[in-house]
């Protein structure tokens, strides 16, 4: 038996959806191996924009999160799926209008649930187990709009997720919260950068991990900037791999450029181009603090784990 799921991933900075074609086999690894993609696209929609200044969703983000939502969903009946699952991350947990939206949401028939931070990462884990393979202890960096998970897993029989830390800090209220230059001034990005380390402390056990890998459109964006890849590909940019040095060259690089400079750069897209500063600087403390050279790029996230835990979850495990 074959079907065809689709996953909806509400995130503080973008939306995207990925329709997957699953083709049920005799065990779980096979059926697993199976998955294809068949449609995959995303939208910077910046859902938490003023969040942490108000404490409310932007009736302006929210109508064009809806907008964005209504043709996913019309594109998910084109392809005919049999559900849409929605999450929604941690502008919703954050917001006091989060309830209230996310029922907007459910009336455009997607069967949409606010995730905790710990099933964050649980999805970014096994997006990544699964995704990138991995053969021993590793730590994934899911940097998001409004939070970003460090997961810390391993390869014994299976892949097991060891530790998580949740964040509540991400692309869209590091850039609010400290950068007010453009350029952004060398102490906006150090004041930035000893809050990450000061924030670190919490997990610095997972030093001991071999293998770090990154998730998130600002090390995808970053991987494709170093490789030249335009259009983007995912087939080409997952699984590249991007040295310190290639973090911190693109981090003075950008950093050093106005908001239109950044923009004018084809491979950046032009909302992107607003927060990519911080996201840059949150894998680079990240590989300073835990004394890393280098950081696979993963460009399987929250919306690969979540139709694997639907397999999964059809196998009973």
């Amino acid at each position: 038996m074959n079907y065809k799921v689709a996953v909806i991933d509400i995130g503080t900075y973008s939306t995207r959806l990925l329709i997957s074609a699953v083709h049920i086999k005799d065990t779980l690894e096979e059926t697993l191996n199976s998955i294809e993609d068949i449609f995959s696209v995303g939208r910077i929609t910046a859902l938490g924009r003023r969040l942490k200044e108000t404490g409310y969703l932007q009736e302006e983000a929210v109508k064009e999160v809806l907008s964005t939502i209504k043709e996913y969903v019309l594109i998910c009946q084109q392809y005919e799926v049999e559900r849409i699952l929605g999450f929604a991350t941690q502008a919703c947990r954050e917001a006091k209008n989060g309830e209230e939206f996310l029922q907007q949401v459910k009336e455009l028939g997607v069967d949409v649930r606010l995730i905790s931070g710990e099933e964050e990462a649980n999805l970014s884990f096994l997006a990544t187990a699964y995704g990138v393979k991995p053969d021993r202890e590793f730590v994934v960096i899911d940097q998001g709009g409004g939070s970003t998970e460090f997961v810390l897993g391993d390869k014994e029989k299976t892949y097991k997720m060891k530790d998580y830390k949740s964040f509540p800090f991400g692309i869209v209220n590091l850039t609010e919260g400290f950068i007010k230059s453009d350029p952004p001034k060398k102490k906006e990005i150090q004041g930035m950068k000893q809050f990450l380390t000061k924030n670190f402390e919490k997990i610095k056990h997972f030093k001991e991990a071999d293998d770090f890998i990154g998730l998130g459109g600002t090390i995808t964006t970053l991987a494709a900037l170093e490789n030249n890849i335009f259009p983007y590909s995912s087939a080409k940019v997952h699984g590249k791999t991007l040295s310190k040095q290639a973090v911190k060259k693109w981090l003075n690089k950008l950093s050093s450029m106005t908001l239109e400079e950044r923009k004018s750069i084809p491979i950046i897209e032009d909302k992107r181009a607003e927060a990519i500063i911080s996201g840059i600087v949150i894998f680079d403390t990240a590989l300073d603090y835990f004394k890393k050279d280098k950081i696979t790029v993963s460009d399987w996230g929250l919306r690969h784990g979540a139709v694997i835990k639907n397999v999964m979850e059809r196998f009973n495990v």
